[in-house]
């Protein structure tokens, strides 16, 4: 794959450290480890797998902070995990850190036969979509050891290139990215059209994610049909993987997307379907943020008390998370932070300015520049409702901002309906002004 090979030369800054080939190269000499033998192959051998990640963290020349960002893991976590001797493991922790560092899986227990997780997906799976912050280690992952077969590689570097492109979405435009994902997923689906039956459901799911990042895209540039077909898509293909985690997932991404567009009825049934799919093996994160999609479809509804149900429900499992990597197919991780942001969100939809407006609300605006955008919008709208109109289009006009570079019809769609939330026959001026800018906007 162009991209896979392309990888190597792709960095980017993470926490003031340019993370790439290069980079790591030399902060540690420019020596190779040698994987065979010394102290890493002790500690290996010993089952002391926190060690072995310690000891080629050292050599990579990361601190435990920079490498616990990287894998979504605290800097006390990534401690604790290092001193953890002989003990249980987390194998999804075990490979992201294999994936990030560059560990033969062997070396930390996750050879053939070790590496199935309990919800019946690989662990490998996981190991490419750490976090975030996967991208970054595309560098580490093109030099991994051949450890597989070939068609095994080409899922791999199928499912790496839809983690770049992901990372993507959060500095360029949706539209500069879209006919890129669409030529991966035509790549994708020749692929499967030519590979064996025992590879198939693997490569559905990589098709189910790619898909999937395609509703992403065409839902930002305001393309809700398009957008519900992808998604549509994305949930066939995760049921031709035969992979109930997935199906949810991608379940529950469409419902998500429903419970934003207004139609309620049809998330809630959804997020329903999402849930039994998995038939009592529900991951803790996976009930977190169905019950915030709940949320968000009640409020979609009108339904403040469903809605608070819901979002209360979604914290206390939050709360209860471990700090650790979330399963696949979550490659981002859900907090408390998270919930209450949907509860900014559902407040704007619901007309509550209570539960919009505090002292430290923008703060919760963590995400990328286009996430900020939307959820500034629905802070706005708490302001309007409370009456404070000046602030309200103070911040609608930041976001719209954002929308215009980057051309996102989510945005300015969005800003519309906050301004048509405002009826007078006499607008103050900043309104007007508004207006003005808004008039002359087509994307």
């Amino acid at each position: 794959m162009a991209i896979a090979y392309a990888a190597r030369a792709y960095s980017y800054e993470l926490s003031g450290y340019e993370w790439s080939a290069d980079a790591v190269m030399t902060r540690n000499g420019g020596v190779p480890l040698n994987w065979q033998s010394g102290a890493v192959q002790e500690a290996s051998r010993a089952g002391d797998y926190g060690r072995v990640i310690a000891l080629v963290r050292q050599h990579k020349g990361l601190t435990q902070g920079e490498f616990g960002l990287a894998c979504g893991l605290s800097q006390s976590a990534v401690s604790r995990l290092e001193k953890r001797g002989q003990g249980a493991y987390s194998t999804d922790i075990l490979a992201s850190a294999s994936a990030h560092l560059g560990i033969p899986p062997a070396l930390v227990g996750l050879a053939e036969g070790r590496n199935q997780a309990r919800d019946g997906s690989n662990v490998e799976r996981r190991g490419f979509l750490g976090g975030v912050a996967a991208a970054a280690a595309a560098p580490l992952l093109t030099a991994l050891p051949d450890t597989t077969d070939a068609p095994s590689g080409q899922v791999a570097s199928l499912r790496l290139n839809t983690s770049a492109y992901r990372r993507l979405d959060s500095s360029t435009p949706s539209r500069d990215l879209a006919d890129a994902v669409h030529a991966h997923l035509r790549l994708i689906h020749t692929v499967i059209r030519d590979c064996d039956d025992g590879q198939r459901p693997r490569l559905a799911a990589v098709a189910s994610e790619a898909a999937s990042l395609a509703g992403w895209l065409a839902w930002d540039m305001g393309d809700s049909g398009s957008a519900r077909t992808w998604y549509g898509s994305a949930v066939k293909a995760a049921r031709s993987a035969a992979d109930p985690l997935l199906t949810a997932y991608q379940l529950g991404s469409l419902a998500q997307f429903e419970a934003h567009s207004g139609n309620a009825a049809q998330a809630l049934n959804l997020t329903r379907r999402a849930r039994r799919s998995l038939a009592g093996r529900m991951p803790a994160v996976a009930d977190a943020w169905l019950f915030s999609v709940e949320a968000l479809a009640h409020a979609s509804a009108g339904e403040r008390q469903a809605a608070d149900m819901a979002l209360v429900s979604s914290r206390a499992v939050a709360e209860a998370l471990p700090e650790e990597p979330p399963p696949w197919p979550w490659v981002f991780t859900f907090s408390p932070v998270k919930v209450a942001a949907c509860r900014v969100t559902c407040g704007a939809r619901l007309g509550l300015p209570e539960w919009v407006l505090g002292e430290d609300v923008e703060a919760l605006a963590t995400g990328h520049a286009k996430q900020r955008a939307l959820l500034i919008l629905d802070i706005a709208a708490g302001h309007l409702a409370n009456g404070r109109v000046d602030a309200a289009f103070s911040l609608a006009g930041r976001a719209l901002d954002t929308g215009l570079r980057y051309r996102s019809g989510r945005i300015v769609e969005r800003t519309r309906a906050v301004r048509r939330s405002l009826t007078t026959a006499t607008p103050p001026k900043v309104v007007r002004d508004f207006d003005e800018r808004l008039h002359g906007v087509y994307l």
